[in-house]
């Protein structure tokens, strides 16, 4: 077939550059000379394709950038990989935290989602625009609603409702270290009895290791009118088997706590950093009233304030860069 198509075509052009009539082709000859025109256009296709599959292949192999294409260029200014985060079907550029929320213009409390790791995907998080703002909210207790008696997944993941202001939540262990990992930052902590009272406790340099370290905890200096509880109180002599600054996180399935017979998130029905085992608890069980009994001082308890055996109303963790205070501290989201 392709030795018989330019012959016909040559005919075809003979015959009219001296004015014969052009002999009327058969079907044949019609459906040979469509092929032959299908066959070129083929061949070009194929042609492009293969052109636009070696630019594919050099913009996914190359991490540069050009404003004109080079694929065929043969000099090349590697530069270092840059790993792209996972879109999960979108482009939004999400914020590293409530900071950069606040700092883009977004000042109104309530949930955004942020992505303080590039590599994971964003999340949901109440922001804390009171107190001067772009504050990360990580835990909430105000109503006794959600079980925080949760085993290491969940503390690991996260829990809790995620609506209302005053839903009750933890924002799980990966995601707070996410938000740590990258400087230093400031840990204040809001509290209210059942008298409506508020104290606060700010902490810097506070620190939570990843999940191979099981979470550990550190922090420095102590600041607020509540008293410094997650050292151990002003018991010195106790400090020892009671302050959280250096303690792994510990579940009732996972004892990493310094209680050499027991499990104090067993005793405390809760998930925290305990040594042997607490001056504070933000995590325990929620007592409506204050005051409680028990065979374990498991409350949601702030000791250096009311000690061991009174629950508080309300508590809120939440974290900043320290770089971004701008006045003095407040009464918190609460207020």
């Amino acid at each position: 077939m392709s030795m018989v198509m330019p012959w016909l075509l040559l005919l075809l052009l003979l015959l009219v550059s001296f004015g014969l009539p052009a002999p009327r082709l058969s079907d044949k000859d019609i459906c040979l000379l469509d092929n032959n025109n299908l066959k070129q256009k083929l061949k070009l296709f194929q042609s492009l394709l293969h052109l636009y599959e070696q630019q594919l292949k050099d913009l996914l192999e190359n991490n540069y950038h050009r404003t004109k294409s080079k694929v065929f260029s043969v000099s090349r200014s590697r530069q270092p990989v840059v790993l792209l985060p996972p879109t999960s079907g979108n482009l939004i550029v999400y914020d590293q935290d409530c900071s950069a929320v606040f700092n883009s213009k977004k000042t109104e409390n309530g949930y955004y989602r942020i992505r303080p790791n590039p590599e994971q995907e964003p999340f949901l998080v109440y922001c804390d625009m009171s107190d001067g703002g772009g504050w990360t909210v990580i835990q909430r207790r105000s109503n006794g609603r959600e079980n925080f008696n949760r085993k290491w997944a969940d503390y690991k993941l996260g829990f809790g409702r995620f609506q209302g202001k005053n839903d009750e939540y933890w924002l799980g262990n990966n995601r707070i270290h996410d938000l740590l990992v990258r400087e230093e930052n400031m840990l204040k902590i809001d509290l209210m009895d059942w008298h409506g009272e508020k104290r606060y406790a700010i902490y810097e340099n506070f620190q939570i290791k990843n999940e191979q370290d099981n979470y550990r905890l550190w922090f420095g200096t102590y600041s607020g009118n509540a008293g410094d509880a997650l050292s151990g109180g002003s018991n010195f002599r106790e400090q020892w088997s009671a302050s959280h600054s250096g303690m792994q996180f510990t579940t009732s399935d996972k004892d990493h706590d310094r209680f050499l017979t027991g499990n104090c998130a067993k005793e405390n029905n809760c998930g925290w950093w305990f040594n042997r085992c607490h001056a504070a608890n933000l995590n325990g069980q929620y007592y409506k009233g204050g005051n409680y009994t028990g065979q374990q001082d498991n409350g949601v308890v702030w000791s250096s304030w009311h000690g061991f055996w009174y629950s508080l109303k309300y508590t809120v963790m939440k974290v900043r860069l320290p770089s971004f205070v701008n006045i003095a501290s407040g009464s918190g989201e609460n207020s």
